[in-house]
């Protein structure tokens, strides 16, 4: 009895202890952190509140972190997003000068150096930090999160994020091959009177391809590597789309949808003859990188073909 008092009081004692380095953890003040960006060294402020991330967004929400305003080209806006994002004020996608001022941010963050407007830079070092991706990182979501992570002091959480995909991603790709097998799958874009095809590397196409192993269709494995420039492809081209399932990413009115749809490359697509054709009605998730722009993108996936 007296060993079982003594283990007792022991582990009580040590209890309190852990409940105090937690306490103590908590109430330690973050401090400012210097990080290496596309333009050099920038100083991260401390527990920033009001983010200004055009176009990065994305990652941002997967860490639970809300911008103090968000990407916008006139009223249109990530509609994915918006479950998350649509109390938040709208700021242009060039980030205008005046409307970074009235947002009053405490940092701003730009995806990279070509999405400033040439010779502004410094301007808006005035107005708060400035933190600018590389290319590269930016493109790549993981990576994107994980830096976004050391930028508000979230990187347990961007591990935790990341792991969480993967697992997702993993029992989709399960699902799938059990439910399609090796029949291959395509995605194509419409906006405006442009049609474009996502090649594997690209946007989504990363997602069906790598993350869920979803089968190219051969015209997709042709294509060569995505490139920053992303050029439609012709209507008549689409004739030697082999896929089995297509995709159809497309708002409902775009000029370009009903010709498509009226062309007799359309109509003879194998896809579209056994009626496995798939309206995504918003293509918003489909057109970006992101964390939940991927998780969107399983989740429509998996409703079409399981």
């Amino acid at each position: 009895m007296g060993a079982f008092l003594c283990l007792l009081l022991l582990l009580t004692a040590c209890g309190k202890d852990d409940e105090k380095s937690e306490k103590k953890s908590e109430s330690e003040p973050k401090k400012e952190i210097t990080l290496t960006d596309a333009m050099g060294e920038v100083k991260i402020p401390a527990d920033p509140k009001r983010i200004l991330a055009s176009n990065l967004e994305d990652s941002l929400v997967a860490l639970d972190v809300t911008p103090a305003a968000q990407w916008a080209i006139g009223t249109s806006v990530h509609d994915y997003l918006q479950p998350y994002l649509k109390d938040v004020p709208t700021i242009e996608w060039n980030m205008p000068l005046e409307q970074t001022i009235n947002a009053d941010p405490e940092l701003i963050i730009f995806s990279s150096p070509s999405a400033i407007e040439e010779g502004k830079y410094e301007e808006y070092k005035k107005i708060a930090p400035t933190y600018v991706f590389k290319d590269e990182d930016a493109a790549d979501w993981r990576k994107q999160l994980q830096i976004m992570g050391q930028i508000v002091d979230k990187e347990d959480k961007a591990k935790e994020v990341l792991a969480d995909y993967d697992k997702k991603a993993e029992q989709a790709a399960k699902e799938l091959k059990t439910s399609i097998g090796d029949e291959s799958v395509a995605v194509i874009w419409v906006i405006a009177k442009q049609y474009y095809l996502l090649e594997s590397n690209r946007y989504a196409g990363n997602v069906l391809y790598n993350d869920l192993g979803i089968t190219q269709p051969k015209m997709i494995q042709d294509l060569p590597p995505a490139e920053a420039s992303w050029n439609p492809i012709a209507l008549e081209a689409l004739t030697e789309l082999d896929a089995d399932h297509i995709f159809l990413a497309s708002l409902p009115g775009e000029d370009g949808l009903q010709a498509l749809k009226d062309s007799s490359v359309w109509k003879g697509l194998p896809a579209v003859k056994n009626n496995q054709v798939y309206d995504m009605e918003d293509p918003s998730n489909w057109t970006i990188n992101g964390k939940i722009a991927s998780d969107v993108t399983i989740d429509n996936v998996l409703k079409a073909l399981k």
